[in-house]
């Protein structure tokens, strides 16, 4: 049984706004792209369901695209911060139950925070942190901050892992930590069985606090040479 197919409207078709809507339309999601900014409307139309030259600050015109049918809108509006706190602002009146919305810097965040956005997004941030994450420790190939104390982390296994079990390994007793998934070859392992078996250079995702995940790295994968 395939995904359920979802319902977005991107506001905004910046890189942040166009490359959200291209994506989601790749995999087969309805998107409903808009803009005020008649070419960009034009260039996102084979990438969008539907594509609206408008102005969302607007109420009547969110209104009249009948925006309440959607369950994401994603307000990519790029360095107009007044238009993006109207139209988030006038999208929570309108109870929609999913509003994730690009901040510009620290006040554009709180004013989100305070108008009722569902979830702020800062991409040149999260971004810089992942590959600041990545530049600094060659085990990392991924990074995800889920809060200030929590993290995703995707590691490469070094030879000090080879040939052990998950159960071997025993992460979440000496650091705290949880094995999600195992990628072996291409070949991805789900919430692995503690018999799962590991090998130099596979990938695993592991959730933990970010100091366990350190004290795991440190002491749990890195080998000595």
């Amino acid at each position: 049984m395939g995904k359920k197919k979802k319902q977005f409207a991107i506001i905004g078709l910046g890189r942040f706004g166009g490359s959200i809507c291209k994506e989601l339309y790749e995999m087969g999601h309805e998107v409903l792209a808009i803009d005020m900014n008649e070419d960009k409307v034009n260039a996102y139309a084979p990438y969008s369901t539907q594509t609206i030259h408008a102005n969302a600050a607007e109420e009547n015109v969110l209104k009249a695209l009948g925006i309440r049918n959607f369950e994401y809108v994603i307000v990519a509006i790029g360095a107009d911060i007044q238009t993006s706190i109207l139209t988030t602002l006038f999208l929570k009146e309108m109870n929609i139950k999913n509003v994730w919305v690009k901040a510009q810097n620290h006040y554009h965040h709180k004013v989100l925070e305070k108008v009722g956005a569902d979830r702020i997004i800062h991409p040149e941030k999260d971004m810089g942190v992942r590959v600041a994450q990545r530049l600094a420790d060659e085990k990392i190939l991924d990074y995800i901050e889920l809060s200030e104390d929590y993290s995703v982390v995707e590691l490469r296994a070094t030879r000090k892992l080879h040939d052990k079990t998950i159960l071997e390994l025993d992460v979440r007793a000496k650091y705290g930590c949880t094995i999600l998934a195992v990628n072996k070859e291409g070949k991805v392992e789900v919430a692995p069985n503690p018999e799962t078996r590991i090998e130099e250079n596979n990938c695993f995702v592991v959730l933990g606090r970010k100091r366990d995940i350190q004290r795991f790295e440190d002491e749990g994968i890195s080998a000595a040479f």
